[in-house]
């Protein structure tokens, strides 16, 4: 059914040609915008809908989480917000309790994420195995999210399993492991970082993947700087995420590739870390994306919005540089150009706020702002 919606206050569209117009409406139709032009001209449509001059944008694409787990980390958030440094070491709480979930609870708590995700104008996510770590828990988790999630990437190099020898390890992680999850996955990452993996063994890793046919991410410089920059760019990576800690060589190595910098703010706040340098990458000529990195342990948020509050609140980002890294950069980071954007032929995925525009997700930090979503031309609010 075609939906004709109207009354548009302010339209955020992420393509160059069209910009921001005025007086505007769009078409959606087959599950793309079929239509995007002056409200005047706007063709009929089965069913019509005004949004009384609400800003219009595309829907939230969160290219970075962790939702396929079960269990609970509240006391290490507490413990830490207590002054307890944050480690990658509260992984393994998580490895235990996903192994000894059933299918149906994965899945359950998957879904119920991304539903919550969605209802907040997330319309395309990405998540992650990684809470398995053996050949059958990792299949499995890669299995459940290929049900559910928009793009799934293989983990199993998130951390080595407590007893592990970490280079036979990462032998398994190439091998037996990669050939489980690969016709489920369509990237791989790896977590180059203190207490996970080093630089050799990121990029063994990262090797057998791109051997296998899969895209590249890297979680890097989160807790420090280190190797995972580098890495991500020679590998061709579609994206290292973190990059809370950055040498001006990482900028501008950044700057020269094709590799986006993902920036968690909502992580950094919940592990008090520094929060990520968008300033110097962004004038550096770096592309950006913002995602909330949701997880049990160090983000346990699906809130898009919060991260562009932050990020402009706090990171020093424009409302408008904001809302592209978390639509239109997050589809960059994810390689996708259907998602992201409104123009003819794009997915029909459309969040509308309520409020005239895009500028109050900032001005009115913590409000749930999201009055209506579309995603592939339904409506699921």
């Amino acid at each position: 059914m075609a939906t004709l919606i109207t009354g548009i206050g302010e339209l955020t569209t992420n393509d160059a040609e069209l910009g921001k117009p005025a007086d505007v409406a769009l078409v959606l139709d087959g599950g793309v915008v079929a239509w995007v032009g002056p409200a005047v001209r706007a063709p009929a449509a089965d069913e019509r809908v005004d949004v009384e001059g609400r800003a219009v944008l595309p829907g939230w694409v969160d290219s970075h989480t962790h939702l396929v787990f079960a269990g609970d980390r509240t006391a290490e958030f507490e413990a830490r917000m207590a002054g307890k440094p944050y480690t990658a070491g509260g992984i393994a709480v998580t490895v235990g309790a996903t192994r000894a979930a059933s299918d149906e609870e994965l899945t359950r708590n998957l879904s119920r994420h991304v539903d919550e995700a969605a209802a907040q104008g997330t319309t395309c996510l990405e998540t992650k195995t990684g809470y398995g770590l053996t050949v059958a828990d990792e299949a499995r988790s890669a299995r459940i999210a290929a049900a559910v999630a928009d793009e799934v990437t293989f983990l199993g190099a998130h951390l080595v399993p407590p007893g592990a020898d970490a280079e036979s390890y990462v032998d398994l992680v190439c091998g037996e492991m990669l050939d489980a999850v690969a016709g489920h996955v369509r990237w791989a990452d790896v977590f180059c970082e203190t207490g996970a993996f080093d630089e050799a063994q990121s990029a063994r890793v990262l090797k057998a993947a791109a051997g296998r046919g899969l895209g590249l991410r890297v979680h890097g410089n989160q807790l420090g700087e280190g190797a995972g920059v580098r890495l991500a760019v020679e590998h061709g990576a579609a994206s290292v995420d973190h990059c809370t800690y950055l040498s001006d060589e990482d900028v501008a190595a950044l700057a020269a590739s094709d590799t986006v910098a993902t920036l968690l703010p909502a992580c950094d706040l919940s592990t008090r870390q520094s929060l990520a340098p968008a300033r110097r990458l962004l004038d550096a000529g770096a592309t950006v994306a913002l995602a909330s990195n949701a997880n049990p342990g160090s983000s346990y948020t699906t809130s898009m919005a919060f991260c562009v509050a932050t990020a402009v609140l706090q990171m020093r980002m424009t409302i408008d540089e904001a809302v592209w890294a978390a639509t239109a950069g997050g589809a960059r980071a994810l390689r996708r150009a259907d998602v992201g954007v409104l123009r003819v032929g794009a997915r029909a995925d459309v969040h509308v706020l309520d409020a005239p525009s895009v500028t109050h997700l900032a001005y009115r930090p913590g409000v749930p702002l999201t009055y209506g979503v579309w995603r592939r031309g339904e409506r699921i609010r």
